[in-house]
């Protein structure tokens, strides 16, 4: 019988091989779209997508109140997607609805766990947001599953890599830090960062990339990490 990935295009190549990942037949992915307010269309279009790909689809919605027990359908899903929005909205609503320790006992068990903007930096220490309004802001209360500062938008926001660079060197964020251009993702085993991940092909020199951001006794030092295995 086919996988996910011999069923649909509609999902990118790094949600494909995620998918592929679970080694399950029809993955049970779980949508949590907090940061955003968990939007009717939002979720029409991610149970779409998903459940083109072969997928049996659910959700956790926090709006008005929690549409199930976190740990439940957390624990119960092989894949957890979180969208966009919010980070600061979505950590302080996961906090107060007991959602924090859910995700992080479900990453103990084994469930691959996975999102885009503020759905990557929830998983880190923290990093650079605009929960606070136009000019952006540290957020420094990550659910710390990886124990790096991240930063998402790094080449389609000016503010993002000079405050990045800052708060590293401050203090403010961790000793090492990762940050992604547009399009593209990081995959980690574990807390090891293995491999930059794109949905399509680019160029390896010219192309987007993702970075590693290191406070060091000389200053902050930015390395580019172009997509593929991370040496």
């Amino acid at each position: 019988m086919p996988g996910p990935v011999q069923q649909s295009a509609r999902l990118g190549q790094m949600l494909l091989d995620a998918l592929t990942l679970t080694g399950k037949t029809r993955p049970r992915v779980c949508l949590v779209l907090t940061a955003s307010g968990d939007p009717a269309d939002y979720y029409a279009l991610s149970y779409e997508a998903f459940n083109a790909a072969g997928c049996d689809v659910t959700q956790l919605k926090l709006f008005p109140q929690p549409s199930a027990d976190p740990f439940e359908r957390l624990e119960g899903s092989d894949l957890v997607w979180v969208g966009g929005g919010s980070v600061a909205n979505l950590l302080a609503l996961w906090d107060l609805h007991g959602v924090s320790p859910a995700m992080r006992s479900s990453w103990e068990k084994g469930v691959i766990l996975g999102g885009v903007s503020a759905g990557s930096l929830c998983w880190h220490v923290g990093g650079t947001t605009d929960s606070f309004g136009p000019d952006l802001r540290p957020v420094t209360n990550g659910l710390a599953l990886l124990p790096y500062g991240n930063g998402v938008h790094y080449d389609s926001e000016a503010q993002r890599r000079p405050l990045l660079h800052t708060l590293v060197g401050n203090g403010t964020m961790p000793e090492v830090n990762y940050a992604t251009d547009d399009r593209i993702g990081l995959w980690y085993e574990g807390q090891d960062l293995v491999k930059v991940v794109a949905d399509r092909e680019y160029d390896v020199t010219t192309g987007p990339a993702a970075y590693r951001v290191v406070r060091t006794s000389a200053g902050v030092e930015e390395t580019r990490l172009p997509i593929g295995d991370v040496k």
